[in-house]
């Protein structure tokens, strides 16, 4: 066995340690509000229930290892401590991976996402349509737990209302588990499906995504992709070239397929087939040539 001790490790160093131990770990999306009335939305995989009586779910927005800045969703809490808990399943992981971009303060995630905004009853913070399970919190206590790089803020938040999907519920009136199909977060660029095991989403773009409010409305409109295809189209800096794509339609009419003859919904099924297999760029080429 290696051991180690913590103080012979650097910040980063002991985070992969414990990020690729101990999981796979839940994931909050946490939606926010500043005082200027700006929605934001992130996720985080510090996070878990802790009291039923009083109902208690804690979260944690580390300071940034590289730089030691903090995120905009601690900053929104100290200044309306109120937020949102939504729970995250694998229709939505795409969008829940897009939405981790580092987009400017102020930028709305959940139009970044492709996410639908539900007004809440009892807090400011909006709601995750597309989420089955939907907390309304009040922030009760922020426990920073240092000020350097890589320390954690404890968010302690006490649940006023819960919103659940009655698509997840069972004949009873009981959560599914099954119909619920939560994914947690493990090391890397893993991720859990709670039925079935672990997968792979590469991680986002380190430059800002251009986001699903900029994808052309046909695509974001289109009752062929689902959510997760938005959030894979959507996770590019820039679309393809001109020259790019007339390659690319060249290439396909060599081996016998005219995309120039496809209709919309055909080379849409086309790019669907492809996303499936995680090839966003030769999804993108259809889509536009």
């Amino acid at each position: 066995m290696t051991s180690f001790l913590t103080k012979d490790l650097n910040t980063q160093q002991m985070q992969d340690i414990l990020q690729n131990s101990i999981g796979p770990r839940p994931i909050a999306m946490a939606s926010t509000i500043d005082t200027e009335g700006r929605p934001n939305l992130s996720p985080f995989s510090y996070f878990n229930v802790f009291s039923a009586n009083p109902p208690i779910l804690v979260f944690s927005p580390a300071r940034r290892v590289r730089d030691n800045t903090v995120k905009h969703t601690l900053e929104n809490i100290q200044e309306v401590a109120e937020v949102v808990i939504n729970v995250v399943n694998y229709d939505m992981i795409h969008q829940v991976s897009l939405s981790s971009t580092e987009y400017a303060k102020g930028v709305n995630e959940f139009l970044k996402a492709g996410f639908d905004m539900l007004t809440s009853d009892e807090v400011k913070p909006f709601r995750l349509k597309q989420s089955p399970a939907q907390f309304e919190c009040k922030v009760i206590d922020i426990v920073s737990l240092g000020s350097d790089g890589g320390a954690g803020n404890l968010v302690i938040c006490e649940v006023l209302k819960a919103h659940i999907s009655d698509n997840v519920l069972d004949s009873d009136g009981r959560i599914d588990p099954f119909k619920m199909d939560l994914v947690a977060r493990a090391g890397g660029s893993y991720y859990s499906r709670a039925k079935s095991g672990f997968f792979e989403i590469p991680k986002p773009i380190s430059t800002c995504g251009i986001g699903v409010d900029a994808l052309p409305e046909s695509v974001k409109e289109s009752s062929i992709f689902t959510g997760n295809d938005l959030g894979k189209l959507a996770n590019i800096t820039n679309l393809p070239s001109k020259e790019s794509i007339d390659r690319f339609v060249e290439d396909q009419r060599q081996q016998g397929l005219d995309i120039l003859q496809m209709d919309q919904t055909e080379k849409q099924h086309k790019a669907k087939t492809f996303l499936d297999h995680n090839d966003v760029e030769n999804a993108w080429f259809i889509l536009l040539s």
